[in-house]
């Protein structure tokens, strides 16, 4: 199976000391070797922000 479920994590949270939103999403791991950055909203900060795949 090429496809693999990846957590994506808020990167500017914990700069400004809030808690960091979460997001589960999937990608091709045969096609996309690097990781992940998308911008999607978190809600502790009420805006969009940039979410970095973590581990």
């Amino acid at each position: 199976m090429a496809r693999e479920v990846i957590t994506i994590e808020c990167s500017e949270a914990r700069k400004e000391g809030k808690s960091p939103s979460r997001y589960t999403t999937t990608r091709n791991k045969k096609l996309q070797t690097e990781k992940l950055e998308v911008k999607k909203y978190n809600p502790a900060l009420r805006r969009h922000t940039l979410h970095k795949e973590v581990k």
